[in-house]
């Protein structure tokens, strides 16, 4: 692959991740309340889950910026592994809940797997750039 076609793709990759990080600081701000939930108990709920949407937001925009992409995509992954505690605890208290349905207690759990491409995803961005 040429070095220029290897330059769009890292740029679109990087564009696709900072849009997922992006929705997600978003989210994390006009729904505080979604995420307070899964916080582990050690941690302040609300603080946390503020920190985290600002987190998310600073560095879909770093990402989308070639000087700063680099350092981006490796916070990006280091985010991925932070968030993972508060996935673990959604998929545990779902299942622990007799209110939750089968279908809830099956995406929790599946969805944990999941967080490890978005740090490979993440790591790459960090290691190219763009």
């Amino acid at each position: 692959m040429r070095r220029r076609e290897r330059t769009k793709r890292a740029n679109r990759t990087a564009a696709v991740l900072a849009v997922v990080l992006g929705g997600a600081g978003v989210t994390h701000l006009l729904r505080p309340r979604t995420y307070d939930r899964i916080v582990p108990e050690a941690l302040p709920p609300r603080l946390t889950t503020l920190v985290s949407g600002v987190a998310e937001l600073g560095i879909a925009a770093a990402l989308a910026l070639p000087g700063t992409r680099r350092a981006a995509g490796w916070a990006a992954a280091a985010l991925f592994l932070a968030v993972f505690p508060a996935n673990v605890k959604m998929a545990r208290d779902l299942l622990d809940s007799p209110r939750s349905t089968r279908t809830m207690r099956l995406v929790s759990v599946l969805r944990l797997p999941l967080q490890a491409p978005l740090v490979v995803w993440a790591a790459r961005v960090g290691r190219h750039g763009g």
